[in-house]
C-alpha cells in the first residue's frame, strides 16, 4: 500500500498537515496532498482540530525517530487532532506494545493500520485524539457503521480473534524456522563427515572403471588383429576354395586349379606390399589413436555468462521448454559425465519424470537398473568436484523412484516444471488465467528458483521494464508515481529528465535516474494525460512472452494476440528502441510486431 492510500481517506476534515518527523525523513514526495491541504514544519505548537501530525518511529533513531520524540508529539495533540505514524519496523516485528500505553494515556485511538510498500517504511497507522470511542475503519478507510458500546465490543472481539490467529501463525513460523535450522545442521554435518569418503570412493571407482575400459579396448584391438590375420591367411582362403568346389563339383572342380594359382600369385604380391609397407611405417610413424568421445549438437557457453546453464536428465518436452530461457544440455547415460566436465553447468537437474517414463534413463532410481543408478551417482560426484549444485526436480510421487532420494542432492524441488506460455491458447485460457500463469506458474518462474539456488543469472531479469517519462509539475509527478506503483507488473526503473519529486518511487524499490534505459524492455509514458490500467504492463509482458515479439502494442481495430504489420508500440525491445528507426519500418526490417487488445470491458 502507498502512503497516499492510507492517508487520503482521513483528510476529510484536515486543512493542515504538520511534519513532526524531526527532519530524519522527508515525507513530502509521498503525500501528494490534495488542493486545500497545506504542509508545514513542526514549530512545537499544539496540534489542534483540523490538523494532522506526521510522526515516525523505527529501529534506528536517526532516520526514523525514537520513542521520546513520539511521546512529545502525542502530548501536544488536542481533541479532534489526527496523526499518521510511519514505522520502520516490519509488520511482524512492530513493537506496538512499547507505544500502546502512551497512545491510551493521551486518549489517541488507532483508526487504521496497514503495511506500506517501501524499502525503509514498512507500516503506518492513522490515529485520532478523541474523548469518545470512534467507529473503526475497514481496509478501504471507510468508517464501520457502529458507535458507543457496539464499537467497543467490535474492537474487543476483533482483537481477541486477531490475537488468536497471530499466535498460531507465529508458533507455526517458529516451528518451521527451528525445523529448517535443525535440518540444515544435520545436512551440513552429514556432508562434512561423509564428503571425504564419498570423494575417495568415487575416485577409486573412477580408476577401476578407467582401468577396465583400457583393458577391454586392448583386448578388442588384439582380437581385431587376430581376425584380420586369419581372414588374410592362405590356409583359410585355400580351405574356402576347396569347400566351394566340394559343394558344386561340376562347376567348382573346373575352376579350382585357376583359383589356387591366383592365390599363389596373390601371396607373392601381398608379401611385396607388406615389405614396402614396413619400410613406409619406419619412415612415417603412425599418429596415436584419439579415444575421446566427440560431442555433437550440444550447447556451449563461455564466461561471463548471462544465462543459466543447465545440464539435465530431462524429458524432451521439459528440455524444449527450458531451452527457451536457459542453455540446456540433455545428458545421456553414455556421455553425461563427459558433458558435465566439458560444459561446466551451473546446475545439474534430474527430473523424476525422466526416470520413470520412456527414455534413456528409464528405471533409474527404482532399483531395477543398477548401472543407471551408478552412472547418475557418478554425475553427482562430478558435479560436486566442480563445485556446482545438483537438484532433484520431484514432479511426481517420490515412491515412483525411491532410490533418487538416497542420493546427495543440494536441493529438492517439489513442483511441476511450469507452463510455457507458448503452449497455451489465449482465447481458451482467458486473460486472467494468462496473468496467473505468467506471475506464478510459468516455466520462467520455475527456472528462477533454479537460478537462485545456483547463484546464476535469473531468467526473470528478461521481464524487467524501463518506463520513459517527462513529468512537468506536481500534478504530472503525482500521476506518474501513481501509475508506476499501481502496476501489477511494476517497472524496474523510470528514466526522466529530472528526478526531483520522485523519492516515493525510489523508496518503493523503483530506480529513478537520467540517461539511457538499461532494462530489456522499454515503455514510453511521455504522455501522462493518458489513463493506464494497472494491468497494462502485465498484459503486454504476457503477450511478449507468449509470442517472442520485438514490439507489443495496440492497433486501431483492437486486434488481440495476433502478429500484425503495424501497431502503436507500447512495449519495445531495448535494442530496437535504441536503434532510432521509425515504427512504420519495423516490420519491413524483419522485426516481429504483436498486437494485444487494451483494457477489457468490466
Amino acid at each position: 500500500m502507498r502512503l497516499t492510500d492510507l492517508l487520503h481517506p482521513h483528510l476529510d476534515t484536515v486543512t493542515t498537515v504538520v511534519d513532526a518527523t524531526g527532519g530524519g525523513l522527508r515525507l513530502e514526495p509521498y503525500l501528494h496532498l490534495p488542493p486545500g491541504v497545506d504542509l508545514r514544519d513542526d514549530d512545537e505548537r499544539p496540534v489542534t482540530e483540523g490538523e494532522l501530525a506526521l510522526l515516525s518511529y523505527g529501529p534506528h533513531a536517526g532516520p526514523h525517530g525514537g520513542e521520546d520524540a513520539l511521546r512529545a508529539v502525542l502530548a501536544r495533540m488536542r481533541t479532534g487532532a489526527r496523526g499518521l505514524i510511519v514505522f520502520g519496523h516490519g509488520g511482524s516485528e512492530l513493537p506496538y506494545h512499547r507505544i500502546l500505553d502512551d497512545l491510551v494515556g493521551h486518549h489517541c485511538q488507532v483508526l487504521r493500520a496497514a503495511p506500506l510498500d517501501y524499502v525503509h517504511l514498512h507500516a503506518g497507522a492513522v490515529i485520532a485524539r478523541t474523548d469518545e470511542l470512534l467507529p473503526p475503519h475497514d481496509f478501504f478507510g471507510r468508517p464501520v457503521p457502529s458507535d458507543g458500546y457496539a464499537t467497543a465490543l467490535r474492537i474487543a472481539d476483533e482483537y481477541v480473534f486477531a490475537d488468536l490467529a497471530s499466535r498460531s501463525l507465529r508458533a507455526r513460523v517458529i516451528d518451521l524456522e527451528t525445523a529448517a535450522e535443525d535440518a540444515e545442521r544435520t545436512r551440513q554435518a552429514a556432508g562434512q563427515d561423509a564428503l571425504g569418503d564419498r570423494l575417495a570412493a568415487a575416485v577409486r571407482e573412477k580408476e577401476q572403471l578407467a582401468g577396465a575400459l583400457r583393458a577391454a579396448r586392448d583386448r578388442v584391438d588384439v582380437l581385431q588383429a587376430r581376425v584380420a590375420m586369419l581372414e588374410g591367411s592362405t590356409s583359410l582362403r585355400v580351405g574356402k576354395a576347396l569347400v566351394t568346389a566340394a559343394r558344386s563339383p561340376k562347376r567348382g572342380a573346373a575352376r579350382l586349379p585357376g583359383e589356387l594359382y591366383g592365390l599363389w600369385r596373390g601371396r607373392r604380391s601381398i608379401a611385396g606390399r607388406a615389405a614396402d609397407g614396413a619400410k613406409k611405417a619406419q619412415a612415417e610413424p603412425e599418429a596415436p589413436l584419439d579415444d575421446r568421445f566427440h560431442l555433437t549438437h550440444r550447447a556451449l557457453t563461455a564466461e561471463p555468462r548471462d544465462r543459466l546453464v543447465v545440464a539435465g536428465v530431462l524429458t524432451p518436452e521439459t528440455a524444449e521448454d527450458f531451452a527457451a530461457d536457459v542453455v540446456v544440455n540433455s545428458l545421456l547415460p553414455h556421455d553425461g559425465r563427459l558433458l558435465v566436465q566439458r560444459t561446466d553447468p551451473d546446475v545439474l537437474v534430474v527430473q523424476l519424470s525422466a526416470c520413470t517414463g520412456d527414455g534413456p534413463w528409464w528405471l533409474t532410481g527404482t532399483g531395477l537398473a543398477p548401472d543407471l543408478d551408478r552412472t547418475l551417482a557418478e554425475l553427482l560426484a562430478e558435479q560436486r568436484v566442480l563445485g556446482r549444485k545438483s537438484v532433484l526436480w520431484r514432479d511426481g510421487p517420490a515412491s515412483a523412484a525411491p532410490g533418487l532420494t538416497r542420493l546427495a542432492w543440494d536441493a529438492v524441488l517439489d513442483a511441476d516444471t511450469g507452463v510455457r506460455l507458448t503452449r497455451l491458447h489465449p482465447a481458451a485460457e482467458g486473460r486472467e488465467r494468462l496473468r496467473e500463469i505468467f506471475r506464478a506458474d510459468s516455466t520462467r518462474v520455475r527456472l528462477s528458483q533454479l537460478a537462485r539456488l545456483a547463484g546464476a543469472p535469473d531468467p526473470l531479469d528478461e521481464r524487467h521494464v524501463t518506463v520513459l517519462a517527462a513529468p512537468r509539475g506536481r500534478t504530472e509527478v503525482a500521476r506518474l508515481v501513481g501509475q508506476v506503483l499501481g502496476q501489477l507488473h511494476r517497472p524496474d526503473e523510470v528514466v526522466v529528465p529530472d528526478t526531483e519529486g520522485l523519492d516515493e518511487l525510489t523508496a518503493a524499490g523503483v530506480t529513478v535516474r537520467r540517461g539511457r534505459p538499461l532494462a530489456p524492455w522499454v515503455a514510453d509514458w511521455t504522455d501522462l494525460t493518458e489513463d493506464r490500467p494497472d494491468t497494462l504492463l502485465l498484459d503486454l509482458m504476457c503477450a511478449q512472452e507468449y509470442s517472442g515479439a520485438d514490439a507489443v502494442g495496440h492497433t486501431p481495430t483492437a486486434d488481440d494476440y495476433v502478429f500484425v504489420p503495424s501497431l502503436r508500440p507500447l512495449l519495445v525491445r531495448r535494442s530496437l528502441h535504441l536503434s532510432g528507426t521509425e515504427p512504420g519500418s519495423w516490420a519491413g526490417r524483419g522485426h516481429r510486431l504483436f498486437a494485444v487488445r487494451g483494457k477489457e470491458p468490466s
